[in-house]
């Protein structure tokens, strides 16, 4: 099941607002165009910002989203005719045959369970064409970034037009192994209504999601930093190879 964050109807209305800096996707798009992708997937599309930053370059875009939520909002933004929304996962994907395959932010991490990633790398594959290329992030687990989920790290306040004032931060549950877990809260001024989220992501070896790829027809050609958070995430370009 999504988390509430993606789900619930009002935390998917403010999620582009709460998170406005998005140049992480600039390097998504530079990656686009580098390998002369003319017909993309994005698994886990949430809003769709990704998906219509593409579209705007005469990209043709499936997004695909298991959060209703967060489809919704991406299906009323201005332009969103021009790309292919379906509900659900990677897994349950119709025939296609991508150039590329994206998975951004913290998608590849939010599938947390073995046999979903395997589907999901598994999926993927079939949704390439051979020689396509599947491009994500991961953090890396060795900055272990869930020392800085906390309050007074990441309170961020913020007045919402249409919406009033609203607050939001994060706070660390549990680290279970590669598993870390955390709530995120939001108060709505306008009413007072105070809502959680929360969330599980699995913190994933290099070695490990290599082996991964490889494991489901992938060859990984290239493992690089993430130009936008350097020394703390891991880029992965991995190919469908030929049948």
């Amino acid at each position: 099941m999504p988390d509430d964050i993606f789900e619930h109807p009002r935390l998917a209305a403010v999620y582009d607002a709460l998170d406005p800096d998005r140049g992480d996707l600039d390097v998504y798009l530079a990656i686009a165009g580098e390998l002369g992708a003319r017909d993309v997937l994005d698994v886990g599309c949430g809003t769709g910002t990704f998906a219509l930053l593409l579209a705007d370059r005469g990209i043709e875009v499936t997004g695909v989203e298991p959060a209703k939520g967060s489809l919704d909002v991406a299906r009323a933004k201005p332009g969103s005719e021009r790309v292919r929304w379906i509900l659900g996962d990677a897994t349950t994907l119709p025939p296609m045959r991508a150039d590329l395959a994206t998975m951004t932010a913290n998608v590849a991490q939010a599938i947390i369970d073995p046999g979903d990633w395997d589907g999901t790398l598994r999926g993927i594959h079939a949704a390439l064409r051979p020689g396509g290329h599947l491009v994500f992030e991961t953090r890396d687990p060795a900055r272990r970034a869930w020392r800085e989920w906390n309050r007074s790290g990441s309170y961020k306040p913020a007045r919402i037009e249409g919406v009033g004032a609203v607050e939001n931060w994060v706070e660390l549950i549990d680290v279970d192994g590669p598993l870390v877990t955390f709530r995120g809260t939001w108060v709505f001024g306008a009413d007072g209504e105070v809502l959680t989220s929360y969330s599980t992501l699995r913190f994933r070896e290099r070695d490990e999601v290599e082996a991964a790829l490889v494991a489901h027809g992938y060859s990984v050609d290239e493992v690089r930093d993430a130009p936008d958070r350097p020394g703390r995430e891991f880029v992965f370009f991995a190919r469908r190879t030929a049948e």
